[in-house]
């Protein structure tokens, strides 16, 4: 059974205002070429397939045709992510299922296989712990435990079928995993990790959510997102695994997708950036740059752009002792949390820090508007 692993692809995206369309239709025509030279048996997709719950008339149209063409050569899987409305990405699964195209976005089918060849395929969608905890009667409210149970009936009907193979796939952040910051944060109480035990059992899991190609087992992985959606991925290598199911475990070869500009960061004074042929590298690349000029530079964009046009975000930050009100906004919240940002509000509108009693507020209210989007 020959298997191709890929996830994230965020239909939709643009890359700090730059569209990335193109880029993503280039990566489709890369995908079915792939399918159809290595006689691929299944497609898995691993959620996320489009970048927010309401995604653009183009980023469906490009989905639809991904998955006419797709499913012209061979069967496909798809779930989930957290980026996906399961109402609307779920809308016709049961139709498609008799194309070879099967979506799987309703925790209630956790353990309803597709079965391809001889391999069972389980298809767990990105699970809100507030959503599953009552219908499954969780004793906590927390990713472990979704996951947990999600499994426990992954096994029980794996139990039901000796003699095939088992695949699973899901969309998680496994403890261990490489994030980036193009992951929107899936934390509940503070912890978004479930333990790689979780999938014991299974002959291949292939994991979406992590942007970055990673092995957390020689069974389980992430393949990554296609393109680099934030600088933080510039030394990422995208593709997608290409994974042979055998009788003596499992084979899993990288394929490489199409890099239509490269991403990086660069930093140092505007003359030195401006002027040094080291810098030459990057003029085709989309930038981020970062001026250590003791003085703000004037018309910095316009200048860099003029040897770098595609520089898309630029920073400051001045040699010396750091100076917190020469930051931006962008900068000095990047690290930090949405509960801590409204906090940082609640402080500056009312001189005060919040007290428990708002923080609990604050905490609920993100956990209510988290819910309600996976609701869509």
């Amino acid at each position: 059974m020959r298997l191709l692993h890929t996830s994230d692809w965020h239909l939709g995206r643009s890359f700090h205002r730059e569209d990335l369309m193109a880029a993503q239709a280039g990566f489709i025509d890369h995908l079915v070429e792939t399918v159809r030279a290595e006689r691929v048996d299944c497609v898995l997709v691993s959620g996320d397939v489009y970048d927010r719950a309401l995604p653009s008339l183009d980023a469906v149209a490009l989905c639809d045709e991904a998955l006419v063409r797709l499913g012209e050569l061979t069967r496909v899987v798809l779930i989930a992510g957290n980026h996906d409305s399961v109402r609307r990405l779920g809308f016709g699964s049961q139709l498609m299922d008799g194309s070879g195209v099967h979506v799987r976005t309703d925790p209630g089918r956790v353990g309803e296989p597709i079965i391809v060849g001889d391999t069972a395929i389980y298809g767990i969608p990105y699970l809100e712990p507030e959503l599953v905890r009552e219908p499954w009667k969780l004793d906590e409210r927390s990713h472990a435990a979704a996951l947990g149970e999600a499994m426990r009936r992954v096994r029980a009907d794996m139990d039901a079928r000796r003699g095939l193979r088992t695949v699973v796939m899901a969309h998680a952040f496994v403890t261990g995993g490489e994030a980036s910051d193009s992951e929107r944060d899936i934390s509940v109480g503070g912890a978004a990790n479930v333990p790689v035990s979780v999938f014991d059992g299974a002959d291949y899991v292939a994991l979406g959510h992590l942007h970055g190609r990673q092995r957390m087992t020689q069974r389980v992985r992430y393949s990554g997102s296609p393109l680099a959606y934030s600088f933080s991925e510039e030394h990422h290598v995208k593709g997608s695994w290409l994974v042979d199911l055998r009788a003596d475990g499992v084979a899993a070869e990288f394929v490489e997708s199409p890099v239509p500009r490269r991403v990086a960061r660069v930093r140092g004074r505007i003359d030195e950036l401006l002027t040094d042929p080291r810098y030459e590298t990057y003029e085709d690349r989309w930038l981020q740059v970062t001026l250590t000029d003791p003085r703000r530079p004037a018309g910095a964009m316009e200048r860099l752009r003029r040897r770098f046009p595609h520089t898309l975000v630029l920073g400051f930050e001045p040699e010396g002792p750091e100076d917190e009100s020469a930051r931006t906004w962008s900068e000095r919240v990047r690290e930090r949390s949405e509960l801590d940002i409204a906090g940082d509000f609640v402080a500056e509108m009312g001189e005060a820090p919040p007290s428990e009693d708002e923080r609990a507020l604050l905490y609920e209210a993100f956990e209510a508007c988290r819910g309600k989007d996976a609701r869509l």
